[in-house]
This record gives C-alpha cells, sequence and structure tokens, in this order.
C-alpha cells in the first residue's frame, strides 16, 4: 500500500486539506500532518528558536504549532517509519504563481519534500471564498497517480494551480512566470491616530508570456510547473568569472 502524506500552510481545520484527503484516499494510506493554525506567506521558515509540540487528533492526523516545513521535517524524521511515496501540500485557498511562490508556504512544504528525495506536489486553487475544491477532485487524484507510478525529476517538485471554473480549458505545462504586486504596502491609522503599515492587497503586474503559470491561470487553463530546486543562474557563472573577473579579486 503507498503512504501519501498530506499537509497545506492554510492549517489543520482548512477545507482544502480536507478536500485533498477525499481525493486521494483511494490511492492509499493518507498521514496528515498539518500547522495549527493558517501559515500563509510563511515561506521556506524552520523553526529553531523554541521546541515543537506535536498533536494527535486521529489514526494518522496530527498537528504541529509550526510551519508547513517543520510539518514536513517532524513528518520525515519522527511519524513516519519510512518516507511516504508521495506528499502532496494543499489544497491551498488562492493561486501560488510567479513571484508568490518564493513567499509559498504550500510550496516550501513541496520544497521540504522534494529536498529529502519524497515526490512532491504542491496544489493551490484559484477564486473567491467559498471555493468548490470538488471540481479538482479527479484531476489531482490522477496527477498524483501518476507521480507515483512515473516518479519526478531529481530535485523538482510538481507546482499545480487549478483555475476557478466548472470547466478548465485544458492542462498547460508552464514555465514560472513573473507576478509582482504595485501599492502593496496599505498605510492605516490606528484609534489614536498612529500609522501601521498593513502588506497586502495591491495591483498584480502581470507576465504576458504565453508558455508562464501567470498566463494560463489567466486563461482558465491548469497550470502544471515543474520547480527546481537548484536556484543557480547557470549562464550568471560565466558572467561573473569573465566580465567581473570576481575569482581575480584575491
Amino acid at each position: 500500500m503507498h503512504t501519501i502524506l498530506i499537509t497545506n500552510d492554510d492549517g489543520i481545520h482548512s477545507p482544502g486539506l480536507i478536500a485533498l484527503k477525499e481525493s486521494l484516499a483511494p490511492l492509499g494510506k493518507i498521514v496528515i500532518v498539518a500547522p495549527d493554525r493558517d501559515n500563509s506567506a510563511i515561506a521556506h521558515a524552520l523553526t529553531m528558536n523554541r521546541p515543537l509540540k506535536l498533536i494527535k487528533l486521529d489514526e494518522d492526523v496530527y498537528t504541529l504549532d509550526g510551519t508547513p516545513t517543520d510539518c514536513v521535517s517532524i513528518s520525515l524524521g519522527k511519524v513516519l517509519e519510512r518516507a511516504p511515496d508521495l506528499l502532496v501540500s494543499g489544497i491551498n485557498s488562492g493561486p501560488n504563481i510567479g513571484d508568490d511562490i518564493t513567499y509559498s508556504g504550500t510550496v516550501s512544504a513541496a520544497i521540504e519534500g522534494t529536498m529529502y528525495a519524497v515526490p512532491s506536489m504542491a496544489v493551490s486553487m484559484a477564486g473567491d471564498q467559498p471555493l468548490d475544491y470538488s471540481k479538482a477532485d479527479s484531476l489531482i487524484r490522477e496527477l498524483a497517480q501518476q507521480v507515483i507510478i512515473h516518479g519526478l525529476p531529481a530535485n523538482t517538485l510538481m507546482n499545480i494551480n487549478i483555475p476557478a471554473t466548472d470547466k478548465p480549458r485544458g492542462v498547460r505545462v508552464t514555465r514560472q512566470g513573473r507576478r509582482i504586486w504595485k501599492q502593496a504596502v496599505q498605510e492605516v491609522m490606528d484609534p489614536r491616530g498612529r500609522v501601521h503599515y498593513w502588506i497586502g492587497g495591491g495591483t498584480p503586474l502581470l507576465d504576458s508570456g504565453k508558455d508562464t503559470d501567470v498566463w494560463a491561470l489567466g486563461e482558465n487553463y491548469v497550470s502544471i510547473s515543474p520547480i527546481h530546486l537548484d536556484l543557480t543562474n547557470h549562464e550568471g557563472i560565466s558572467y561573473f568569472k569573465e566580465d567581473l573577473g570576481l575569482e581575480k579579486l584575491l
């Protein structure tokens, strides 16, 4: 029997997590280890300044007072007797595309699994609340089954973004695009007239490339991107060596 570890960044009570469990249950044993609260936009944070408490809520269901990355680390190190056949993070409420990937706790949980050679998927859904996660049920199950059978390239996770539509136009394999936010920092006043700052919202500046996750989701396609852990700009190595002459400094 296959073992599938699932987690998220929206917290243990997220309807997306429940929907993910129901979708993957026919494929094997499901083990849930998820944060005890919302950890959205926490990126790849690892808690190292305090002990973590793991609570068993039910058979194969645990919650942790830590980050999504903590959940994966504790799962692989202490909860599971062996590495799972698959790790799936999600279903996130809202897309994780473009530059948002670097902030995403959902994607970071899959990154942590990939670091330890566990085939890993991050699943997110666009749209307004409440989201109908059942629209993604059969697609997620099919993708998970394909990954269990065929695996993924080394050091690579699958980042899936599903549009909020009853009938997606299809599936596109995409590259990470660009989506940065203009006027994302809001200035607000408290009742005593003191200035505070709220990060979030603003106007997205979108990548127009038709091979990107940003474009695909905007056109109501399911976007599936292979995200690689090697952040090195390999073309930049020769630039640093030859144009900047950095190896000649000392």
